[in-house]
């Protein structure tokens, strides 16, 4: 059997992409899969020893039980904390769709399941006549949507769901991560997004330690076996 892959966007940059898909690559290792992570574009790396590395592709791979090379799991990484686009540019490299699916294609041999994050929000520019809403549509990977739920979310949310279904790609739900505790009428924002988009795979509230992982095992079994 294939493995199965889902794609994680977000509303937006910073909204808790990484979180949300470590703690996703977690809770399916958990229940015995066979999780492989990718992170296809990075910016913001580290210089290492070993070459340029990104803090969310390493956060991913500390998760996932399938062991891969970190150039396979983030086949283009840049080390300016800027759109992958112009980052791209700098450094004269042209973001390759092909060399991502080949990258996806090695993982998933060897997987059940491909937890693959995106980078800033659903139409961040890759390159001139690409965006990274080209890397699910050309995998076809169903997509969940990680709303961080501050002032702003409705439009966001709605938008980036307009946009993700005009791209012709499935929708597999979203999650609803409280980055702003203190965010006004709460309870509303989120019965509003319920009302579009139905009942979220999972609820995030802040996060009180830095670096801990909710953990999101019913998510997880609605992904594998459906609602």
């Amino acid at each position: 059997m294939s493995a199965r892959g889902f794609f994680i966007t977000g509303t937006d940059t910073g909204v808790g992409k990484t979180v949300c898909s470590a703690a996703l690559a977690r809770a399916l290792a958990r229940r015995g899969a066979r999780v492989a992570v990718m992170k296809p574009v990075a910016s913001g790396a580290l210089r290492t020893a070993q070459g340029l590395r990104s803090e969310d592709a390493l956060t991913l791979m500390a998760e996932a039980s399938v062991a891969a090379p970190y150039e396979t799991v983030n086949p283009y990484c840049f080390e300016p904390p800027i759109s992958p686009h112009i980052a791209a540019a700098e450094a004269g490299v042209r973001i390759d769709l092909q060399r991502i699916g080949a990258c996806y294609a090695a993982l998933a041999a060897q997987a059940d399941v491909v937890i693959v994050e995106g980078a800033g929000g659903w139409l961040a520019p890759l390159g001139p006549h690409s965006a990274m809403a080209d890397i699910p549509r050309s995998l076809a990977l169903p997509v969940i949507l990680v709303v961080g739920m501050r002032l702003g979310c409705l439009s966001h949310a709605l938008l980036a769901h307009e946009s993700i279904r005009s791209h012709g790609a499935k929708f597999a739900g979203w999650v609803a991560n409280g980055i702003d505790p203190n965010l006004d009428r709460g309870l509303e924002n989120h019965a509003t997004l319920c009302a579009h988009f139905g009942p979220p795979l999972a609820v995030i509230a802040p996060l009180g330690a830095p670096g801990a992982l909710p953990d999101l095992p019913e998510a997880a079994e609605r992904l594998v076996n459906g609602p």
